[in-house]
């Protein structure tokens, strides 16, 4: 219910741009388990994206992120130096693949399945990317949040130019959908309130150029030993190295923050540092779902 209620608030011209609409990122295990799922969700211009908890493919070096990035980027990238290869389709794949396009124009998640490259086109270069960085529903009553996924770095030190960036702080899903609600469970609450509070667009070069920096630098020693690596593409010194963890993990602290900041401006107190960490969160055991000790409820999306 989040996404759809949340861009709710746009103008209703919105829905017949398609260019101009967001694109946001899907669990695969929820939103593209059939056909029918498939090519509603690709339409409404959602990503397939796994989840580590339930696929083997997920993580941050999934191939979902690497078209994110290039949605948000300078496109459009289309290779067509290389083979078209064509993965076979499966039954998850949307009814949206033109059987005479090449490979260049679409993509597959985990070898199997196929879906269109939206970055493939010019129109969609520069895209709107919108992300809900916690990765799960954390519904709390101080409105504290969980640690971010370090996959929100990728899409802030890959993409070229900088993207434009803009914290958002919502409030309010857990009236519509609680999830201690009883019979009928299924049926949201109507008549609730819900705040969408937006922050100014951050100074990203300010905020985010030092580290980017020190991407760059990093990608262009790499692409120096082992050769030219394609847009969202990374060798595995780029993924595992500890330079490439440490940025990651400091670009996803920032951007923590800067949501912070509007969380701080709807009244709330500070928030412990240690929430930020990843670490933390640890505490919860191996059950990652119900209720915590700090009386908050988790549950996958």
């Amino acid at each position: 219910m989040d996404d759809p209620i949340l861009w709710g608030i746009l103008p209703l011209p919105y829905i017949f741009s398609p260019d101009n609409l967001r694109w946001g990122l899907g669990s695969y295990d929820l939103c593209f388990t059939n056909k029918g799922l498939s090519t509603f969700f690709t339409f409404g211009q959602v990503l397939p994206t796994h989840r580590s908890a339930h696929s083997n493919f997920g993580g941050l070096f999934q191939p979902t992120i690497t078209e994110a990035i290039r949605l948000l980027s300078r496109g459009p990238f289309m290779h067509e130096q290389d083979p078209p290869t064509k993965p076979a389709t499966s039954v998850k794949s949307p009814d949206v693949i033109d059987p005479f396009s090449g490979g260049h124009l679409s993509f597959s998640t985990n070898g199997q399945d196929t879906f269109p490259a939206p970055s493939a086109y010019r129109s969609r270069r520069h895209a709107w990317v919108h992300i809900f960085p916690e990765g799960m529903i954390h519904q709390s009553e101080q409105r504290i949040m969980r640690y971010f996924k370090w996959g929100v770095s990728r899409l802030i030190l890959e993409s070229e130019p900088m993207p434009d960036i803009v914290p958002i702080f919502i409030e309010g899903f857990d009236n519509i959908m609680h999830e201690t609600r009883t019979f009928p469970r299924f049926i949201p609450r109507p008549f609730q309130n819900v705040r969408v509070t937006f922050g100014e667009k951050l100074d990203a070069d300010e905020v985010f150029g030092d580290l980017r920096a020190r991407w760059k630098q990093m990608r262009a020693r790499e692409e120096k030993r082992s050769g030219p690596l394609d847009m969202g593409v990374l060798n595995d010194a780029l993924k595992y190295s500890d330079e490439a963890v440490s940025l990651r993990k400091e670009c996803t602290r920032r951007i923590r923050q800067a949501v912070l900041d509007v969380r701080r401006q709807r009244g709330y107190p500070e928030d412990d540092p240690k929430n930020s960490l990843a670490s933390t969160w640890l505490r919860e055991g191996p059950h990652r779902e119900g209720r915590k000790e700090d009386a908050s409820i988790t549950k996958d999306t």
